[in-house]
């Protein structure tokens, strides 16, 4: 950094931390009276949203816990999720987002590895504790998070054997007063756990100031630029992305900030999610492919198509294909795409149409939709070769995405050889091989694991994932690369059926030859083998699996 001259300070002035407490306190400003909506098991506005973020906070530290002790959650997307985003954070403890999608012996692991010291659960999780409980190393407190306390009063305050009260009932025995400290910005806020292909979960962490600059960078974007229009006034946000998975992609410190109304569906369920959308006017969600897919291949979706055209709905984790924005677009879905991994807090770039592209027809539109995005606003991206190189940004070059920003992580909880490798050369390694438009598009090819090095050439496993989701009674596909002795690698494919289509492997190979035909196809971009099947293995947070996917199909092919 260059040597430049600071600004004279004077000893009485103030100058105010970036802190969560600060996002909740605008919440109470301009629209009080909007709602934050439990499934229709729970309703209130955000003045009785703020009186219970202080219960929370007296709850917690009159249970013992003080700044920098870590509070573990394990709920469904709720209320008390969103509670404790804040209630936690504020008095200086740091949340812990429990993914309840690993395994008992994983969850295990990051709450040790984390070193939680108090856990707020959900009964329907109260079987994985059973499993776990015993081998806790530092925590000292246990609080029952039930539903049954919206639908019988006699539930309130019952508690399992070994457990310190319940949720409700203790928010209600304490003051919804509480002052909430001022601390540096720098503070630990948050942690969670994000797998990998190999070895543990790593813990990443932020702080007060990332999440606060985060949501003023979705802040400018969503509603300044209007890359996902965001309006306060009328539109309804709900998550069906996990608040587990790196904070619902920040989206509720936003909705917060603006005071909209806000919808929590607590367990993913079709009908409900649908019900909500409906009852409850929803206008704007996020959720990955996966979800999607599964809603407009719904039945009810035909049904409720006057109010699916009022819902704006962004993409992550994966790769939105255009088969599937085709068949959103067509239900009068707003379905556009973002980019971003668990290390960035997420946000490196949503789809934003310019005036020009905004005008095109839906069809056209398609391409643009299904990028990466354009580089949100206070990201700097570059791509980098393996010599730590930069590479131009000319829409063709391929290279690893690079990216410095004012939130992403600063490394790995207690694992620095893993944080050094994700901060080689300065800049945080997304390990997406990608190019970058001169106007600011980023086009993600493919996971620098997942591109498949055939005959000499790089396939993108997404790009052929792309194509077979463009063909008539093809509901989902997944494309990995296997061993081949003349090739290197060659690539395989997994297909899911739309109902009601018989399709063969026969079948989908003319229709891709077709395409190589016309010259719209790579040659390389025919699959060895198909296979149909009634699910594609996912993550825990609803990403292909193409780990699991290469060790099965080798196993399979081995035996074969």
């Amino acid at each position: 950094m260059i040597q430049t001259k600071l600004i004279p300070r004077t000893d009485e002035a103030f100058e105010p931390p970036m802190l969560i407490k600060n996002i909740l306190a605008e919440s109470l400003k301009y629209e009080p009276q909007r709602e934050i909506v439990y499934r229709d098991l729970f309703r209130m506005n955000y003045i009785e949203f703020n009186q219970r973020v202080r219960r929370l906070a007296n709850v917690l530290t009159g249970l013992g816990v003080k700044p920098g002790d870590t509070v573990a959650v394990l709920d469904w997307d709720s209320h008390r999720y969103l509670e404790c985003f804040f209630g936690v954070t504020s008095i200086g403890a740091i949340l812990h987002t429990v993914n309840v999608r690993l395994s008992p012996a994983q969850i295990l692991y990051t709450m040790n590895h984390a070193e939680d010291k108090f856990v707020l659960i959900h009964e329907d999780f109260l079987p994985i504790l059973d499993s776990i409980k015993g081998q806790l190393k530092t925590v000292d407190c246990f609080v029952l998070l039930s539903d049954k306390v919206y639908t019988d009063l006699n539930a309130v305050g019952q508690v399992p054997t070994g457990l310190t009260g319940e949720y409700e009932a203790l928010l209600r025995d304490v003051s919804d007063q509480y002052d909430f400290p001022d601390f540096d910005e720098n503070t630990w806020a948050t942690s969670f756990y994000t797998t990998g292909t190999t070895g543990n979960p790593k813990g990443v962490y932020f702080s007060h100031r990332q999440l606060f600059m985060h949501t003023m960078g979705l802040l400018t974007y969503l509603i300044g630029y209007e890359a996902l229009p965001f309006r306060s006034r009328t539109d309804v946000y709900m998550p069906i992305t996990p608040m587990f998975h790196v904070h619902a992609w920040g989206f509720p410190f936003l909705a917060t900030l603006l005071a909209a109304k806000q919808v929590y569906p607590g367990k993913y369920e079709p009908e409900m999610l649908l019900r909500l959308l409906v009852t409850e006017g929803v206008t704007l969600s996020h959720c990955v492919p996966t979800i999607l897919n599964m809603l407009v291949s719904s039945p009810a979706a035909q049904k409720f198509r006057d109010q699916l055209s009022r819902w704006s709905v962004l993409i992550g984790g994966s790769a939105l294909t255009k088969g599937l924005a085709k068949a959103a677009l067509d239900l009068g879905i707003n379905v556009t795409s973002g980019y971003g991994m668990s290390e960035t807090a997420p946000i490196l770039s949503v789809v934003y149409l310019n005036d020009a592209e905004r005008a095109l027809p839906f069809d056209e539109q398609v391409d643009f939709r299904t990028r990466a995005g354009r580089i949100a606003p206070y990201v700097d991206a570059r791509l980098m070769n393996d010599e730590g190189e930069f590479l131009p940004h000319d829409g063709e070059t391929l290279g690893e995405i690079v990216v410095r920003t004012p939130w992403t992580t600063q490394g790995y909880y207690n694992d620095p050889e893993r944080g050094a490798e994700l901060w080689k050369h300065g800049w945080l390694h997304t390990g997406d091989v990608a190019s970058i438009t001169p106007d600011h598009w980023i086009i993600v090819a493919d996971r620098t694991k997942d591109v498949i090095k055939t005959g000499g050439e790089w396939v993108s496993s997404l790009d052929m994932e792309d194509s077979l989701s463009q063909l008539e009674g093809v509901a989902e596909s997944a494309v990995v690369g296997l061993p081949d002795d003349r090739w290197g690698e060659r690539p395989h494919a997994l297909i899911i059926p739309k109902p009601g289509y018989e399709l063969t492997a026969e079948g989908i190979k003319a229709s891709l030859q077709s395409r190589i035909d016309r010259g719209e196809l790579h040659k390389w971009y025919m699959p060895d083998r198909i296979l149909f099947v009634s699910e594609i293995p996912k993550t825990s947070v609803g990403k292909i699996d193409k780990k699991r996917i290469r060790s099965e199909m080798k196993a399979q092919l081995l035996s074969s």
